[in-house]
């Protein structure tokens, strides 16, 4: 599993003109998932992502979470995070889950981190989306699973 998180002060996603998450200071989370994934690898990353200090204390050193922050994420199923860009001039998606399994995975982990008490937003798994966010930083982390 792949996450690209950046810290921002604002992200909404739109679906066809319907904003279908929006959030203020957080996280915007794409989430990636490959087919030798599984429940361990949701929940690794979940309480990663919870416990990630990445944003900055009074001394301006980045030292707390976001459940210090009490933060938000807007979480973004994103399967073009598996491309595989090293042979001709067109990302060959094989790496990526199929559809059943990575809405399965996706769904555990954005419920994984509301039961630890973050309000996370979603676009629509599938779905062509519009994403647009504010950068506080900027901050952008790059997450997996097997690495």
């Amino acid at each position: 599993m792949r996450l690209v998180v950046q810290r921002v002060t604002r992200a909404t996603v739109k679906v066809e003109e319907e904003i279908t998450g929006a959030i203020n200071e957080g996280y915007m989370v794409l989430v990636g998932v490959t087919h030798e994934d599984t429940e361990a690898d949701v929940h690794y990353l979940a309480e990663k992502l919870a416990h990630l200090r990445i944003f900055e204390d009074d001394s301006g050193k980045m030292n707390r979470s976001l459940l210090d922050v009490k933060g938000s994420v807007l979480s973004v199923s994103q399967f073009t995070l598996y491309g595989d860009t090293r042979k001709g001039r067109r990302p060959n998606f094989m790496k990526a889950a199929k559809r059943d399994v990575a809405n399965s995975l996706y769904e555990c982990f954005n419920e994984i981190l509301r039961e630890k008490g973050i309000h996370v937003e979603t676009g629509r798994f599938g779905a062509m989306m519009d994403v647009s966010l504010t950068n506080s930083g900027p901050v952008t982390i790059w997450m997996d699973s097997k690495e």
